[in-house]
């Protein structure tokens, strides 16, 4: 039996109409939805993810430059999620190959990670992750007679299990987090930018990048993470905070969709929406954006 709940969300000038799909069990009556079904279920988490090229790499013929991932960092799925966005630099060469690089290492690092450990990673094993990605982006750089530059990337990464959640940062883009205990938005680190206008800094920076880590003990209920093109529509500047009203109105879909992990077809419908002319009105960087929820 399918059900078909049509959410409609509407944020300032947007309206996006979501519709998941939910499947209930063949036992599953209506009084036991509200048990949970058949069976207790493991609280786990759901996601959506996309990314979209902007109207300005459109109209100059160049690749998308952002890169997301957003993954179980276990191997049986679960309790912990994990999830990076990277976005290139404008002026680098192959700043695109570069933010597909920081994602596709840093997973691997972090599954390897959680195969043999049960526990978050200290600081220096971040730090050492962030060492050997940009060791496998000079490799890449010298072996096309190219400098690390040319790959220059910014990072956002987050790892949480709902209750301990760690995000490490550099340059802009942003990582929230909705607290399960307060129902706030917070964002434990906020974009950073360089010295002069539109710019920032890249996980390929001399000497070392300027990484930020930052660990949040606390019981949260949804993270997303954005590059900075989606900054200017997520973040309130003067206030230093998150706009509540931009994340609520995808919470609500991804919970009630049926399933965990990703979500393909809401994912399907969040690109729509980042490249929508309302969106693409506000700004013409390319855009990532990751909203895990948790059951």
């Amino acid at each position: 039996m399918q059900r078909t709940l049509r959410v409609v969300i509407e944020f300032a000038e947007f309206r996006i109409a979501f519709e998941p799909r939910r499947r209930r069990a063949a036992c599953e009556s209506n009084v036991s939805q509200w048990l949970g079904g058949c069976a207790v279920a493991v609280s786990s988490w759901s996601w959506i993810a996309a990314s979209c090229k902007g109207t300005s790499h459109v109209r100059s013929g160049t690749r998308l430059q952002d890169a997301q991932t957003c993954f179980f960092a276990t191997l049986n799925g679960g309790e912990i999620v994990a999830g990076i966005v990277s976005d290139g630099a404008g002026s680098a060469a192959k700043g695109g190959e570069g933010a597909s690089l920081v994602c596709w290492h840093l997973k691997r690092e972090i599954r390897e990670h959680f195969a043999s450990r049960h526990e978050l990673p200290d600081d220096e094993s971040i730090r050492y992750w962030v060492d050997r990605t940009r060791d496998r982006i000079f490799s890449a750089a010298k072996k096309r007679a190219l400098t690390p530059r040319d790959f220059a990337a910014t990072l956002v990464l987050v790892i949480s299990d709902g209750s301990n959640s760690l995000v490490a940062h550099v340059g802009d883009g942003c990582a929230v987090m909705k607290s399960a205990i307060s129902n706030e938005w917070i964002a434990p680190i906020w974009p950073e930018q360089g010295a002069y206008a539109s710019t920032t800094f890249f996980v390929t920076d001399d000497i070392e990048p300027r990484l930020r880590i930052a660990r949040i003990s606390e019981d949260v209920s949804a993270i997303a993470l954005f590059s900075d093109g989606l900054e200017r529509l997520a973040l309130d500047f003067s206030a230093h905070q998150p706009l509540p009203q931009f994340f609520e109105a995808f919470v609500a879909p991804v919970v009630n969709a049926a399933g965990t992990g990703r979500n393909h077809a809401l994912s399907t419908q969040l690109k729509s929406f980042l490249n929508s002319e309302r969106v693409n009105a506000r700004t013409d960087d390319d855009k990532s954006f990751i909203l895990a929820a948790k059951r």
